[in-house]
């Protein structure tokens, strides 16, 4: 996935997850405070806005991350995401990936014709440990979405999950270490394990990124810099390809009145040993490959 959308910003703790929460690291390094929850204003409508010659700046087929830096379903929010939610009906040719440490609330913030889930939204949990795991995926299977997924990240503890994946729900799960202050270790047997439980499943699987702190064999590798852990990631050889998720998308709403503009994903050479290259919408061309 190359795009973010961040309707609104900040975000309030809610498990050990959160500890360490890249957003509150990066917010302090601007002199911000991560717990301010705020609207952002230019970019709410994002996947609305058009560029000059009347087309979607967001394309057709492409993935958008939503809330990467909040969580979609916090109370905080709840003033804003009717609005939201209107957003992406009104794209149904884009997939929307929302992500939740807060299962329990989505019921009650489902739009009212939601009926068993829209096919543009990628519903998934976070689990950072097994009690995030009981606590979240059982809620996850119980929810109306027609697509779902786990992420296991920032990834602090063994984990089982097979219980959850033989339900044939979860079509997705992706692993990541932790990264910023106070980083606490991931090893190597943990996602192997997961990376198991998900291939014995037909699940696809993406080990994403190392985090700081890497464990193998006993040895401890320390990675500050994420472009590397990403890269050893990818050569852990811990990444399968599972059962291809069908997203049944549809045209954007007036889609007649701008053409054709369907997104045709871009990678570039360091694509090819990026640890989220299985998972991946293509580059955003930032030009930071560049500076390496």
């Amino acid at each position: 996935m190359h795009d973010i959308w961040n309707p609104w910003h900040g975000c309030v703790k809610k498990s050990e997850g959160c500890r360490h929460c890249y957003m509150y690291f990066l917010d302090k390094q601007r002199q911000m405070n991560g717990s301010d929850v705020f609207r952002v204003k230019n970019k709410f409508d994002y996947p609305l806005q058009k560029n000059k010659n009347g087309t979607y700046k967001i394309k057709s087929g492409e993935h958008l991350r939503v809330c990467m830096t909040s969580d979609f379903f916090l109370a905080e929010a709840d003033k804003w995401r009717p609005e939201a939610w209107k957003i992406m009906k009104q794209r149904p040719d884009v997939v929307f990936y929302l992500l939740t440490k807060r299962p329990e609330r989505v019921k009650g913030c489902l739009p009212p014709d939601w009926g068993e889930g829209w096919e543009n939204i990628f519903f998934n949990v976070t689990c950072e440990n097994q009690q995030a795991v009981n606590e979240r995926i059982p809620l996850l299977l119980e929810l109306p979405f027609r697509h779902k997924g786990v992420m296991v990240a920032p990834f602090i503890g063994l984990v089982s999950i097979a219980k959850y994946l033989s339900s044939g729900q979860i079509e997705q799960v992706v692993a990541g270490g932790e990264n910023y202050d106070g980083a606490r270790p991931l090893e190597y047997d943990w996602v192997k394990k997961l990376y198991d439980e998900c291939r014995n499943a037909d699940v696809t699987f993406c080990f994403i990124e190392t985090g700081t702190v890497f464990i193998k064999d006993g040895k401890t590798y320390r990675l500050p810099d994420k472009r590397r852990q990403s890269e050893q990631a990818y050569r852990s050889g811990l990444q399968y390809q599972g059962k291809k998720i069908d997203f049944k998308l549809k045209k954007a709403e007036q889609a007649e009145l701008f053409g054709d503009n369907v997104y045709k994903p871009l990678f570039k050479p360091r694509c090819n040993i990026c640890g989220s290259r299985l998972i991946c919408n293509g580059c955003s061309s930032c030009s930071r490959c560049d500076e390496y």
